[in-house]
């Protein structure tokens, strides 16, 4: 029997949290069984309970894994200020951002699905949502970014939801235009209150 070591085991689950990651937002947590999230990730499935507990387990640590992937890989590193959010929200709320389920954002491929799970996923979603949101409301109010945070939230929620429209459409035009409305929405929400 091969041993392996702690970085290749810390290697092999970090394969199965991007590969499940990908997998759930494409197919859902309900259409993502434990034998094709580990196919993916090129493993059998007896190497599954080598690095998570459960099924429930693995959900919750890839939603935290996505979620911490969003805030640093398109949050921190949008401009600053107005700019930065600006760019957020043509980012999320376009064709492309919509055409790429698996490699786009959780919000929107699972939320549905992260509501009906158990509370260490919905705590997992929650902690990332306000990694996110922080990020977010550090960008609307530099000098007291806690004053903007249910803002920030505001805002996330309506590029969600529009998302979500705008992926369920067979109308691409109206999915399109869905999202340019979308856009001039999450700005106008941006703009209200904030003297900018």
């Amino acid at each position: 029997m091969v041993r392996y070591g702690k970085e290749h085991k810390a290697e092999t689950r970090r394969r199965i949290i991007e590969t499940a990651g990908r997998r759930f937002k494409q197919d859902g947590i309900d259409g993502s069984g434990v034998s094709t999230l580990m196919k993916d990730a090129g493993l059998t499935n007896g190497a599954f309970y080598a690095h998570f507990a459960s099924k429930d387990d693995l959900v919750a640590t890839a939603i935290a894994d996505q979620l911490k992937a969003q805030a640093e890989n398109v949050v921190a590193r949008a401009m600053p200020g107005r700019a930065g959010i600006e760019q957020i929200v043509r980012g999320y709320l376009s064709p492309q951002h919509r055409d790429d389920i698996g490699d786009g954002c959780p919000n929107a491929a699972l939320l549905d699905e992260i509501g009906r799970c158990g509370d260490m996923t919905r705590q997992a979603y929650t902690d990332g949502v306000l990694i996110l949101i922080d990020g977010i409301a550090s960008r609307l109010a530099p000098e007291d970014p806690s004053s903007a945070r249910v803002k920030a939230l505001s805002l996330l929620g309506l590029m969600a939801g529009t998302l979500q429209l705008a992926r369920a459409l067979t109308d691409r035009q109206l999915a399109h235009e869905l999202l340019e409305q979308g856009v001039v929405n999450g700005l106008a929400l941006l703009d209200a209150g904030l003297g900018m």
